[in-house]
């Protein structure tokens, strides 16, 4: 029977390379304080013999871990893929990793995950919370912590965000459709507890009352979630409708592209006779299948965001917070005008 592989330890390497363990410390935590002759030895060493640190005793003994949380609602949205990689990006020039979990829009799961982050005592986190309550953000916050909040704005002062500015967005995409000749809009909403989701109908009905448009032009939808099936479901609501707004303005790209399924599924002549227009916070053009592509507001600087502020704030710390809130730039897919 085989023998099974001893594990190469700290100790190992220091009697190969004929030094004190310390001076392994040294070379792996501080290199600049031994020699190069000593450094290149138990490097050689350390490649030779296979040898990898255990980062969670280092990690007790520093006090401090070198993994950050990122906490997302879908993975399966373009507009997450962008942010984790912005902060793998950010992390990475800090000479941090990125532990990346997803909700699934679950706030069980989250609750989940912000235990094993919690567990794993990294250095900060960043999230979408999967709800407008805030029970699992209160209770991740007596592990002293330090967090940021994507894509929300805390209900205290005391949370650092970064969001996009929701009530211009909607507007400035309504207002798109207004433009482009239509009186009668859907709004394909997402949950309605969600604070983007009445802050883009507040931007809505803005745009509405600019141009002389009574509230009732905006039909709204909606939705339990925030993905394509929400958005079938929510097309299949609104060709049942008797008198069918001639535009729909969506949530979210993934919404937009559930809607689109829905209609041309039903044989709708959505080049004719629909235009989506999705106040989108990804950063990604709407994916297939659209014979009409929708045209999109998304927000710009996400990927190149970098999440600096929670993690280099030290545990428990009560400095002042920030939050940051972005503007957002046009993707269009060829608005045409409603008699077009």
């Amino acid at each position: 029977m085989a023998q099974k592989a001893q594990k190469v330890g700290i100790k190992d390497v220091a009697r190969e390379a004929g030094v004190s363990l310390g001076t392994v410390s040294n070379v792996l935590n501080r290199p600049g304080t031994v020699s190069e002759e000593t450094r290149v030895r138990v490097v050689s060493v350390i490649e030779r013999l296979g040898y990898v640190r255990s980062e969670s005793a280092r990690q007790l003994r520093a006090g401090e871990s070198r993994i950050m949380g990122l906490l997302v609602l879908d993975m399966g949205n373009p507009f997450f893929v962008d942010i984790a990689r912005g902060a793998e990006r950010a992390a990475r020039a800090a000479g941090l990793g990125v532990m990346v979990c997803n909700s699934a829009q679950d706030p069980d799961e989250e609750a989940e995950y912000l235990s094993l982050f919690a567990e794993q005592r990294v250095r900060g986190v960043l999230l979408t919370p999967s709800d407008a309550s805030s029970r699992n953000i209160e209770t991740f916050r007596r592990h002293r912590i330090p967090f940021v909040l994507v894509d929300r704005v805390g209900a205290k002062t005391v949370e650092c965000s970064v969001s996009t500015d929701d009530v211009l967005g909607s507007a400035l995409a309504v207002r798109h459709l207004i433009e482009t000749g239509h009186r009668s809009l859907a709004y394909v909403s997402g949950p309605p507890g969600l604070q983007q989701v009445r802050n883009r109908r507040a931007g809505a009905l803005h745009a509405l009352a600019g141009a002389g448009l009574p509230p009732g032009a905006l039909r709204e939808l909606p939705t339990e979630r925030l993905d394509v099936s929400a958005g079938r479901d929510a097309g299949a609501r609104l060709l049942g409708l008797g008198d069918r707004p001639t535009a729909v303005f969506c949530a979210n790209d993934l919404l937009a592209l559930g809607v689109l399924q829905s209609l041309y599924a039903a044989g709708s002549r959505s080049p004719t006779r629909w235009r989506s227009s999705a106040t989108t916070t990804s950063s990604s053009p709407p994916r297939r299948p659209s014979r009409s592509p929708p045209s999109a507001n998304r927000p710009s600087g996400w990927a190149r965001w970098p999440p600096n502020s929670s993690w280099r704030r030290p545990r428990g710390s009560t400095t002042p917070t920030a939050r940051s809130s972005w503007n957002r730039n046009w993707w269009s897919g060829g608005p045409r005008r409603r008699d077009a």
